[in-house]
Formats: structure tokens, sequence, C-alpha cells
């Protein structure tokens, strides 16, 4: 019941928050497009995990403390933490602009409020650390006021951006359950060219299975991935080859042919990669490498 009021009222912030999120998703998209690497820093290719998760736990953390710390009379311990805990919100922030680029649909409907909720809880938080800084050693009753308001409207902001994750899946990898089963399974290309052979130096989509795989003839080599894309979905079969890689033509993720590594973001993971080979009576069989 409380879940489904609380749904209701995130949804009907959709009247501001679809055209809020589009202007600044439109910035957001072109500032991080001209820069790839700070990017893929950011989304946490390099760790294999989206960042903005590993990175909100310290602040919520640490601000957590600033009301601890008040409660107990401990002024200076107070300041600190929530110091601290402003630079961790930003650098969560940093992490979390970098996801929002890439983020479509709903899930960017919810990112806008979620995102919203988080600057004017950095604001509050902010006026509190003046005050603070102000009064020197003696508590200001309004500074500690703030500090709670401000960390009941982050937890808020952190339960809607849990419903970006968990209700919607943003972030979350399209090969999660897929199995990995080491059968050999009869491959179907879409297409062939009249000699029979699968089309060579384009991708070409196939079936496998319950699985749409996207093929790539180099010589006598079948080089084969599935074709949803791992970040959100997009269909590989219908991107281009970028020098040994794969791109996603939704948001311009890429795959090495050879094992699906990700080379470039925003996607944080691995696609699924298949070995190919000929089948006996004809055709060809496929299944999935090990990870």
């Amino acid at each position: 019941m409380l879940a489904r009021l609380l749904t209701r009222a995130i949804d009907a912030q959709a009247v501001w928050t679809r055209p809020w999120g589009d202007l600044v998703h439109r910035f957001l998209f072109w500032l991080f497009q001209k820069l790839p690497g700070v990017r893929d820093l950011l989304i946490g290719r390099w760790l294999g995990h989206p960042l903005h998760p590993v990175l909100t736990d310290v602040p919520i953390g640490v601000l957590f403390l600033v009301i601890v710390f008040d409660v107990l009379g401990n002024v200076g311990a107070a300041t600190v933490a929530l110091a601290f805990g402003i630079l961790a919100m930003v650098g969560a922030a940093a992490a979390g602009l970098a996801d929002y680029a890439d983020t479509d649909g709903k899930a960017r409907e919810r990112a806008t409020l979620h995102g919203t909720l988080m600057v004017v809880t950095l604001l509050l938080y902010l006026v509190s650390l003046a005050i603070r800084l102000a009064s020197g050693s003696v508590a200001s009753s309004g500074a500690i006021a703030l500090s709670i308001v401000a960390f009941l409207l982050l937890s808020a902001a952190a339960y809607v951006g849990g419903d970006v994750v968990y209700v919607l899946g943003n972030m979350v990898s399209r090969h999660a359950w897929r199995g990995a089963g080491m059968r050999w399974i009869e491959l179907v290309p879409a297409e062939l060219e009249p000699n029979g052979t699968i089309p060579e130096g384009r991708p070409v989509k196939a079936k496998l299975g319950i699985n749409q795989l996207v093929l790539v003839r180099q010589g006598e080599r079948i080089l084969a991935l599935h074709d949803t894309c791992a970040h959100a979905g997009g269909p590989l079969s219908e991107g281009p080859l970028v020098e040994g890689t794969i791109e996603c033509p939704w948001h311009a993720s890429r795959y090495e042919l050879e094992h699906g590594h990700v080379v470039r973001g925003p996607s944080v993971y691995d696609q699924p990669a298949y070995d190919v080979r000929p089948r006996q009576g004809g055709g060809w069989e496929a299944r999935r490498q090990p990870a």
C-alpha cells in the first residue's frame, strides 16, 4: 500500500521532471561525448561495476554521523564530518551525472527527481556548514535542524535513486540471469550470400535457440556476440564495426568481437561471446564461451 502511494507521488512529478530532465540530459550527453575518457572513469568501466552506487554509501554514512555527533554535543566532530560528507556528495554526484548522460525514458524521469532532491539536500548542508563555521565552538540549533531536514531529504532521494536501479533496471547488466551452458546449438543466420555463406565484414543477426546473436565473418572465422547490449538492451546487429569492435547504436558502447570485452562505455559489463563452428550436414552451431 505504502509503495503504491509513493510510486504515484513520484510519477506525478513527471510534469516537470520530463522536460527538465530532457534539457539537462541533452547538455550532459553532449558533454560526456566530448570527454569519453572522463565518462569511462566516472561510470566505472575500469572497475567492471557502476561507480555511482559504490560512492553513495560514503556520504550517507558520514552525514548520519553528523546527527550522531550533534546529539553527543561534539560540535567540532559534527562540523568535520559535515565537510567530508559534502565532498563525498560531490564525488558521488559526478559519477551519477555520467550515468545520467545515457539514461532514457522513465528511468531518466526518476533520476531527474533523484538528482534534484540531492541538489537541494547539498544546498541545505552547505548552509548548515556555513552557520557552523560562523558559530565556532557553539552548537547552533539552526544548523542542527538544517542537518536533520537535509538527512531526511537525502533519504527520500536515495529511495528514488533505488527505484531507478531496482525497479527500472538502469545500469543493470542485461545478461545477469542468462545461462552459460556448454551445449552446441544450431545457429541460424538471418541472411546468407547466394553461395550459402554468411556475409563478410558486416554485422549479421542470427538465432541460437531462444537467443539472438550478432555475427561478423572475417574470412573463415565467424565471431559472435549476444545481440542485446549489456548496458541498456540495444541491438548490436544494427551498430557499426569500429577497429575490431562492434558499437551499440543506442549509446555507443563498444565490445571486442573476439571475447566481448567492453572497451568503451557507457556499458561497464562485458558482452556474452560465443564460439561458432561448422555443423555436420551443413550450416553452423555455436555455444557460449566460458566467462
